[in-house]
């Protein structure tokens, strides 16, 4: 039997889980931070913070930002991430992985930090709107960790706690699956560590787009 053969439904994180966006995320940030004088953060603790929604994300990775000066740093940085967005690409094999497991008969969601506008923007330039059932994003539910995205989902597609699966590259990813009741695959090539990822509750933390592609067509072991 395959993993995938174990869960009904597959929940994925967007940035740095099937997109390879995590440092354009980095760098929009900083770029926002400088056009208005503020101290840049470093590239590990914007990472942190990917995942979560956006004004806690900016708290957050800039606690020294004035609270009158959170919509400005917020404008800034989709100023500078908009710019380019069209140029990110999905993570190797994630195309053909979608393809397989939607082949396999799986159902398949995304729970993202980004806002409504901004996934639908992605799923446009990378077309793969057509492979998922449905999304919630950080500005329909409360941000991750807490559950209410996967509660959600599960809702809408009638699917039980132990027959879904979460895949993301935060620790918010695994702790949101944790929260929810859902076991959760980490993804070590987004924006957590590795070292971090393990630190959270998962069935396996995989370092490669391939990996993962891998993981879900191998033989079931103590899934």
């Amino acid at each position: 039997m395959k993993n995938h053969a174990a869960f009904d439904l597959i929940v994925f994180d967007w940035d740095g889980t099937l997109m390879d966006s995590a440092g354009a995320i980095v760098v929009a940030i900083q770029k926002a931070c400088r056009d208005l004088d503020l101290p840049p953060p470093t590239d590990a603790a914007v990472r942190q913070v990917i995942g979560l929604e956006l004004a806690q994300a900016l708290r957050q990775a800039v606690p020294t930002m004035p609270v009158q000066q959170m919509q400005q740093l917020a404008e800034r940085y989709r100023f500078h991430y908009l710019g380019n967005d069209h140029e990110l690409r999905l993570f190797a094999n994630v195309r053909p992985m979608l393809e397989a497991l939607t082949q396999a008969g799986k159902k398949l969601a995304v729970a993202t930090g980004k806002s409504r506008v901004g996934l639908a923007r992605a799923m446009r330039h990378s077309d793969t709107g057509r492979f998922f059932l449905t999304e919630r994003t950080a500005d329909e539910c409360p941000s991750k960790p807490n559950p209410q995205m996967l509660l959600d989902i599960m809702d809408e597609l009638q699917t039980p706690p132990e027959r879904t699966l979460m895949v993301g590259d935060t620790t918010h990813d695994l702790e949101l699956a944790h929260n929810a009741g859902v076991r959760a695959l980490g993804v070590a090539f987004g924006a957590h560590p590795k070292a971090a990822l393990q630190g959270a509750p998962h069935l396996a933390v995989l370092d490669t787009p391939q990996a993962l592609q891998a993981w879900f067509f191998a033989e079931a072991s103590a899934v």
